[in-house]
């Protein structure tokens, strides 16, 4: 490769770190207006009526810059149609393990992605994945660990839903990698919020539906918002530079968990998360060092 071309390649790796952390900062901020909206309605009801939300917007967004009625071509469709199940199915086998365990158990379960994609990305897109990459993901993993310290006695046989959903969101995030680089980043967004709508619609019923107020409705508009950001610099970051460079950055949103959590919710911090949080932060400036390494030779 030339050095114009590798550079470029830099480049893009660390424009796929921004993406990756501007996503994670968006599902936080959506989850932290869902948290707030699900203590009075219920949690499919929620999902639902935000994606009626999320869908208008981002496909308001997709007509404006003439993308929503884009025609993939028949390669494209099956990818798409193929991303929508895993960003469905990682959604659903995600909530059925948090209802029914300890969120804190099932998040350490989550945490893993990175570390599966990473190795995913080495097997099947060939990325040249070395042992300080993998090392540096593990630790980040051990620090993620660290915070949200999961007891053992919340494992049960639900965590097999949240493994599920990990293996979903792996196959998700790999074949977007395969969309041709002329698919919109909105269209394939749309997509995917009208396949979590239709499936959070199907289950609504399932459940009793409670009194909706114009409070309630603001709050959703703007998880929708948040939501929509998640989905387009999710969806952006897997289209440029390497996977198993960008996966470390998924450990973000634990930071900004832990930041809402004091500001939003008054949680307090105590040494264990500040001594994890900090093994996630310096995992990230790790991993930038040894691309601006690799750079220089």
């Amino acid at each position: 490769m030339n050095t114009n071309g590798y550079m470029s390649m830099i480049s893009d790796n660390f424009r796929a770190a921004l993406y990756m952390s501007l996503s994670m900062a968006g599902f936080v901020l959506n989850d932290t207006m869902i948290k707030i909206v699900s203590e009075d309605l219920n949690l499919f009801q929620v999902i639902f009526l935000r994606g009626l939300f999320a869908t208008s917007f981002v496909a308001l967004v997709a007509w404006q810059q003439k993308a929503l009625f884009y025609i993939p071509s028949r390669r494209n469709t099956k990818i798409l149609g193929w991303r929508m199940i895993g960003e469905v199915g990682g959604t659903l086998c995600f909530l059925t393990a948090l209802f029914n365990m300890p969120i804190a158990n099932a998040t350490a379960i989550l945490q893993v992605l990175p570390l599966v994609i990473t190795l995913a990305s080495a097997l099947f897109l060939r990325e040249a994945v070395g042992w300080r990459r993998y090392t540096a993901i593990a630790i980040g993993f051990i620090g993620v660990l660290i915070v949200v310290r999961p007891g053992s006695e919340g494992f049960n046989s639900y965590s097999f839903w949240a493994l599920a959903a990990v293996l979903f969101m792996t196959g998700r995030d790999l074949v977007t990698r395969k969309l041709s680089p002329n698919v919109p980043s909105l269209y394939a967004a749309v997509s995917a919020a009208v396949g979590i709508t239709i499936a959070a619609g199907l289950l609504s019923p399932t459940m009793e539906w409670r009194p909706v107020t114009g409070e309630h409705l603001w709050m959703l508009v703007i998880a929708a918002c948040f939501l929509i950001v998640g989905y387009i610099f999710s969806i952006m970051t897997m289209r440029i530079g390497d996977i198993s460079f960008a996966s470390p950055f998924r450990y973000t949103n634990l930071i900004w968990a832990i930041v809402i959590g004091v500001v939003v919710f008054g949680d307090t911090l105590d040494s264990w998360t500040l001594t994890g949080g900090a093994i996630v932060v310096m995992t990230g400036v790790y991993t930038f060092y040894r691309e601006r390494q690799r750079t220089k030779r």
